[in-house]
């Protein structure tokens, strides 16, 4: 693969063994020192370590014993797998769809279309995938190409994130403050809060004993309660506080973890609001005096009017924002007739999954694999049903690793270290290893590893998809060592102070870099 040091083509004709039996070494000293650091149990662990294929001896593949693994540790225990589930749903449409799959991003009119004029609204679907400003210019410029000059209603944005001119791939794949923790991913976050006015949390160093904790904007009433000390790793996370917590009974938004002096300025969650607190949920635009539109309202439905004006078309109406369901927006009539699509390879959603941790985009992936035909609201039991049936194709038995949401954001989405290395060992040669080799986070380069093991031996040497919760860190992917083996790696804690543990999974990513 691109990525490491032999092509794809010749790794392709190792045979791959992921189901040997071979017993592995002991935990190494330095891993274990680095677990009884943390004081998180050991049985709160998970490791797993084995090489992607069998070893080579002259100008054939040994296949006479099986592959033993490089570390153990609890690799038959169930854990919670966070973000790492988007592991198991990136991998299972790969290989089900197929990595030219297009992801289809939609428009429709809602009356008919004369001499280039739309006689109604314009919808456009945005599948909640983020499309970049440069990515709706091309679609806009399109849809002039395929008929419409211009909009005598409105322009309705169905579930758009539309990207800022200028985002960057960074941040850390932190859990959210809500009940069901969601993985803040930069892509995909920024967008969001880009469209939605969301709350935003940003964590520096502080002068003294804590770290400074800013939330942008702050509703009313709101107490923020700041628990990240400083020293010890990058490392925080927020949620809303529960009656048992004892706070109060104004709203408190608990924020905990360590920060060092070095740790640089990150926005660490964008937290939704509780039920009843004031935010913008819908945006309604003049479409003329764009620019002179109150910053209160959604900086989207500013962008996009201004795309559609750069690109020759022309609106009478609004730009109205609305949700991503169906039943949010008119449909088409059976006079509109016309419709617009712009496509995006799903090689490119996958990376956008993995490299930012995109909840939202993870969710739809799945709801794609269903049947064509079935019911809205049977297609994700109908998707679930199907990734079931494919990691049962894999080899793996039931309660090797469930699936839900497919974004990890449930807490019915667990699994056992050794299945999650199984499956990547199973993709290694497959059609689509390219593209999900390509997607994951390299560790202190780019994604959700930015910040990570950048001072170490893994740097630029460890492609892992995180996966964090209030109570979870895990890590799953591929790591080159020294020799040049690559291996599939998962790497797990469950447990409250799962945060403090993150250092030891670290140092078992070194680890397999070092002696691998």
């Amino acid at each position: 693969m691109s990525r490491f040091s032999r092509p794809l083509l010749l790794l392709a004709l190792a045979t791959l063994v992921c189901t040997g039996a071979g017993a592995a070494d002991p935990m190494p000293s330095e891993v274990m020192a680095a677990m009884r650091e943390s004081g998180v149990p050991l049985k709160s662990f998970g490791f797993y370590a084995r090489p992607v294929e069998r070893a080579e001896r002259g100008d054939r593949t040994d296949d006479t014993q099986a592959v033993k693994p490089l570390a153990s540790l609890n690799a038959e225990q169930t854990f919670l797998l966070a973000s790492t589930t988007k592991v198991v749903t990136s991998l299972a449409a790969l290989d089900l769809l197929g990595p030219t799959h297009l992801w289809p991003l939609r428009a429709h009119a809602t009356g008919p279309v004369v001499n280039g004029q739309l006689r109604g609204d314009l919808v456009i679907a945005g599948n909640r995938h983020p499309i970049t400003a440069d990515e709706m210019r091309l679609w806009f410029k399109q849809m002039r190409a395929e008929g419409l000059q211009s909009i005598s209603g409105q322009l309705v944005l169905q579930g758009v994130l539309l990207l800022p001119e200028g985002s960057t791939e960074d941040g850390e794949d932190l859990a959210a403050a809500t009940s069901e923790p969601t993985g803040a991913g930069p892509r995909s976050d920024a967008a969001r809060a880009y469209n939605e006015g969301s709350m935003v949390l940003s964590i520096e160093p502080g002068p003294g004993d804590r770290a400074k904790i800013v939330l942008t904007p702050k509703p009313q009433d709101v107490v923020i309660v700041n628990d990240v000390q400083m020293g010890g790793p990058c490392d925080a996370w927020a949620r809303w506080a529960n009656p048992g917590d004892n706070f109060g009974p104004k709203p408190h938004l608990w924020v905990r973890g360590r920060w060092d002096a070095s740790c640089p300025k990150e926005y660490v969650a964008y937290v939704r609001p509780l039920p009843g607190m004031a935010r913008a949920s819908s945006v309604v635009l003049p479409a003329l005096g764009v620019a002179s539109a109150p910053l209160s309202v959604s900086s989207v439905g500013r962008a996009v009017a201004t795309l559609w004006a750069e690109t020759g078309g022309g609106l009478r109406g609004r730009v109205i924002e609305t949700g991503h369901r169906p039943d949010d927006t008119p449909t088409p009539t059976a006079k509109a007739a016309w419709r617009s699509e712009f496509s995006i390879p799903l090689s490119q959603v996958v990376r956008e999954i993995n490299k930012t941790s995109d909840n939202d985009a993870a969710r739809s992936l799945l709801l794609s694999l269903s049947a064509d035909g079935v019911p809205p609201g049977q297609a994700r039991q109908d998707a679930k049903n199907r990734i079931h049936e494919w990691l049962r194709g894999q080899g793996l038995v039931d309660g090797d690793i469930r699936v839900d949401l497919g974004s990890g954001q449930s807490r019915e989405e667990r699994g056992r270290p050794r299945a999650m290395v199984q499956l990547l060992c199973n993709a290694w040669r497959t059609k689509g290893a390219q593209a999900f080799v390509d997607s994951l986070p390299i560790a202190g380069v780019d994604g959700t590893l930015v910040h990570r093991m950048r001072d170490g031996l893994a740097k630029g040497q460890a492609f892992l998809k995180t996966g964090t919760l209030s109570d979870t860190r895990a890590l799953a992917g591929y790591v080159r060592g020294r020799s040049g083996t690559v291996y599939a790696v998962t790497a797990i804690v469950n447990h409250p102070d799962a945060a403090r543990a993150r250092p030891a999974l670290d140092a078992f990513i070194s680890w397999v870099v070092k002696h691998g």
